[in-house]
């Protein structure tokens, strides 16, 4: 064991400034704004494809990961690595759409290579070959070791031939938005993902459920957090907004 538990509850206090300030960063804006150019550099890596832009008709930052293009790679990191050995909660929506079959997905991805870290396209959807991660795929298109089309898995090691746990939900995950929270429970090395859909009222189902030592996993204690997504010879544009990070009770 690389840390000692009892040391969180000190760590915590500035855990929690850290990324508050990430939230805050990318979803404040100036009202009324139409460019799609961010008037400051926000707290992101931006690397790839992706690109910070203005969600239509609102005031709200939206991280573009791909923008139907074929054979695109995009990745965008919080420069601010986070202490993984304390209990986190993230939420944000996600709209894969406007491609030939929406191939090929997102992932939240937890990993110790660095704010500039960007993997395969294709079904490597961005993470492929970052080896020291932690992936929380969504996704949209059967490559030949998938289930379907529809699915979440948790990857490790930035092999997505090789899922840890595949879980199937009964929304769509392209064409339409949808909502998803992950939960990690740092005492329990417990990782859990829920979706739902973005209609009012709409509860979340509990997809997968695994245990998992992130630290570990991402090799290091202060690990990066983001966004992946990727197209091949099928695309979509990929969007992720409504991104909140914070610490979470045990």
């Amino acid at each position: 064991m690389r840390f000692s538990r009892t040391s969180r509850a000190a760590r915590g206090g500035v855990w929690a400034s850290a990324l508050l300030s990430i939230v805050a960063a990318v979803n404040s804006g100036a009202a009324g704004a139409a460019s799609a150019e961010p008037s400051y550099k926000p707290p992101l890596a931006l690397n790839g494809t992706a690109s910070l832009m203005w969600r239509a008709g609102d005031d709200e930052r939206v991280i573009r990961l791909t923008d139907g293009g074929y054979k695109q790679v995009g990745s965008a990191w919080s420069t601010v690595a986070v202490d993984v050995n304390n209990s986190f909660q993230t939420k944000f929506t996600a709209h894969i759409r406007d491609g030939r079959s929406g191939a090929d997905g997102i992932a939240f991805v937890v990993q110790g290579e660095g704010p500039r870290a960007l993997g395969g396209w294709g079904g490597g959807m961005g993470y492929k070959g970052i080896h020291d991660s932690v992936a929380i795929e969504f996704d949209t298109y059967r490559n030949p070791k998938d289930p379907d089309d529809n699915h979440l898995a948790v990857v490790l090691g930035g092999d997505p031939d090789h899922p840890a746990v595949v879980g199937r939900t009964g929304i769509p995950l392209k064409d339409e938005p949808f909502r998803a929270r992950v939960h990690y429970d740092a005492d329990a090395t417990r990782l859990r993902v829920y979706v739902r859909p973005t209609t009012e009222g709409a509860k979340e189902q509990l997809v997968l459920d695994h245990e998992v030592e992130l630290a570990d996993r991402a090799g290091i204690d202060r690990a990066w957090v983001g966004f992946t997504g990727a197209t091949g010879d099928l695309t979509a544009r990929q969007d992720v907004y409504q991104w909140t990070l914070g610490p979470a009770q045990s």
